[in-house]
């Protein structure tokens, strides 16, 4: 086993020399995207917590194809892993997507993070762990520099006839978003001498 708090370089080349490693722990390493193992076809335990991963895609195929005994991956504390414990905005059904998609890819799994891959998990992961991959925009930057520079495709809501505030009317409709409460407080503070 190889353990490292904190790796001063990213080169990992040096694996190279242990064929027959087992298992190998790089938690807090600051290791990003550019994650590069060399083959390691009797590594079954790799440990990735911690670090600086946001591309969850291009790493699931690296591991596919150099380290094919993997059984136990903890991708904890970096973004590619969506949890509420790295950002507020995601919620369990975004973690479990997350578990389908990387069972898809890596299926001889038994371990994903904290937990034992179920056989449910993993029947689901055939039919539709393929179709759970988050896309995200390539440049959020530019998208945003794209929509400022052009002010005549501002957006709103309002019907063409009610954008004018001058001449107001009410108006009805149907509303495309709906609220199901999922991150609500709801009455938690409202006694039943208040209702």
């Amino acid at each position: 086993m190889i353990f490292s708090g904190r790796l001063l370089q990213v080169s990992l080349e040096g694996l190279k020399t242990f064929s027959y490693l087992e298992e190998l722990i790089l938690d807090n390493n600051l290791l990003g995207n550019d994650l590069l193992l060399p083959r390691l076809p009797h590594l079954h335990t790799l440990t990735l917590n911690k670090n600086q991963i946001t591309e969850l895609e291009s790493l699931l195929d690296h591991l596919a194809e150099v380290v094919p005994s993997l059984q136990y991956l903890s991708l904890l504390g970096n973004i590619a892993c969506p949890n509420e414990l790295v950002c507020k905005e995601k919620d369990e059904d975004d973690y479990q997507r997350y578990r389908y998609f990387v069972l898809h890819k890596l299926t001889n799994l038994k371990f994903l993070d904290t937990r034992k891959v179920t056989k449910r998990e993993r029947e689901e992961a055939l039919i539709r762990g393929a179709f759970m991959k988050v896309v995200k925009p390539k440049d959020a930057k530019a998208s945003s520099a794209a929509a400022s520079a052009s002010p005549e495709m501002h957006y709103t809501p309002l019907p063409p006839g009610s954008r004018d505030l001058t001449n107001h009317r009410g108006i009805l409709g149907k509303c495309r978003y709906i609220y199901y409460g999922k991150h609500s407080e709801g009455n938690r503070f409202i006694r039943d001498d208040q209702l």
